[in-house]
């Protein structure tokens, strides 16, 4: 097999040298935005170390149970810069080198590396988010707080944010360009349409086989048939889905409840297996064959708001919502999932 070309394995060994930008800069970040923090709290993830203000949110965390957040905590800050310099090697001796299997060789290195650093980094967030203190101050059944992977997630009245750093973002634009130096050498060497056809149709076929693979193994919730599905607490016909419930398992177990009071009895009798929940979702009492998580829920909770089981509480997708509906029932209030549930079950 021909070598590279002079301009490819020159591209091959830049990338490969900026990595080593890494060593000095955050890798990933996570931001905190709440009403009383209105500036945001941040914390950001080195190959080596952390920073930012830790020790605030371990503060704020620590009243919700979850686990004081410290450096000793990580043992990849041991070897990650090592991995880190090893990837930097390699990069350059695929460059002198300069064979495009090897530089295949190194992508699939690349990839295979970022995808366990965010399987760790996934594992790591569900432990700190659902391995809670069970002494804590704030303790309600049914509701984790695992931080997102990447991207927004609400978590009780914070707004989270996760995605990559500086760091990070290098990374990213090195992969991005030995790909397509790889995709040139690719044509460069196979011209023909019949051997493109071929590569974008196993990509199609192996994406689409991830897609459908992923959307099969995720547990979903199931629509509420009134009148034939009972509650899995009180055993009554569930006649009014605007109040429906279901607690969805990790194994694709569906519980179904007429009320939120008859959920959060079944979850606080049920507290050991509350690792097993895959979701807590209510109704959305505008639509109520619509589901919300608990934790992004806004209840309007009164005596004028007549549930099956007297739990005389409704769950809507947002505060606009909520507040209208609270306007129409005199005595009624907005309030969160933590709040009711420590109602329900007094």
């Amino acid at each position: 097999m021909k070598p590279m070309s002079i301009t490819a394995r020159l591209l091959v060994a830049l990338s490969a040298l900026t990595l080593l930008i890494t060593l000095f800069q955050p890798f990933w970040s996570i931001y905190l935005i709440a009403p009383q923090y209105p500036e945001g709290l941040s914390m950001q993830i080195w190959l080596n170390k952390l920073s930012g203000q830790v020790e605030i949110i371990n503060g704020l965390n620590h009243y919700i149970g979850m686990k004081h957040i410290k450096e000793e905590m990580f043992p990849e800050f041991g070897y990650l810069p090592y991995v880190m310099v090893g990837f930097v090697v390699a990069g350059l001796a695929v460059a002198i080198y300069g064979r495009r299997r090897a530089l295949f060789a190194y992508l699939l290195l690349l990839l295979a590396g970022g995808a366990l650093a965010l399987y760790d980094f996934y594992q790591w967030g569900y432990d700190y988010g659902h391995n809670l203190d069970p002494n804590a101050a704030i303790v309600v059944p049914g509701l984790s707080y695992q931080p997102p992977l990447i991207g927004h997630k609400q978590l009780l009245n914070f707004d989270a944010y996760s995605y990559p750093a500086t760091g990070g973002w290098i990374v990213v634009g090195a992969v991005s360009v030995l790909c397509l130096v790889w995709i040139v050498e690719y044509r460069r060497r196979h011209r023909t349409q019949k051997a493109t056809r071929k590569l974008s149709a196993a990509a199609l076929f192996t994406a689409g086989s991830m897609v459908l693979f992923l959307a099969g193994c995720t547990p979903k919730p199931e629509p509420i048939v009134t009148g034939k599905d009972l509650c899995t607490s009180c055993k009554m016909s569930i006649a009014d889905a605007r109040f429906a419930a279901e607690v969805l398992t990790k194994k694709g177990k569906v519980y179904k409840f007429d009320d939120v009071h008859c959920m959060a009895a079944f979850l606080q009798a049920r507290a050991v297996e509350l690792s097993a929940i895959h979701q807590t979702l209510v109704a959305d009492y505008n639509q109520p064959q619509q589901f919300i998580e608990v934790g992004k829920a806004e209840f309007v909770i009164g005596s004028a708001i007549k549930s099956p089981m007297g739990g005389n509480a409704a769950a809507f997708i947002n505060t606009q919502a909520a507040t209208a509906t609270a306007a129409q029932f005199e005595g009624s209030r907005r309030t969160n999932w933590p709040t009711l549930y420590n109602i329900l079950v007094k």
